[in-house]
């Protein structure tokens, strides 16, 4: 069963990886060891939490503001969080 996402909250980490911000929710199993993400283009699916860590750097609130009020516009209750 999938988190809900949308109601007690789903704790995010935003990346800057291969010039674009994406979200991870590490929280979020997406099966065989991924996590759920989310970028502007391509949108959801799954990622390599560990791996995206270590090629990506954070990303600056600026960089991140378009695409996480882009997830909050679609019912997401973001908690921003830091990797782990």
């Amino acid at each position: 069963m999938k988190e809900d996402t949308t109601r007690a909250g789903v704790r995010v980490v935003f990346r800057m990886w291969r010039g674009q911000v994406i979200a991870l929710f590490p929280d979020v199993d997406e099966g065989f060891g991924d996590c759920l993400s989310y970028q502007h283009i391509g949108q959801h699916g799954g990622a390599d939490y560990n791996g995206i860590i270590a090629e990506s750097k954070p990303a600056l609130p600026s960089e991140f503001a378009d695409l996480a009020e882009e997830l909050t516009n679609m019912g997401y209750n973001l908690v921003l969080g830091k990797r782990k």
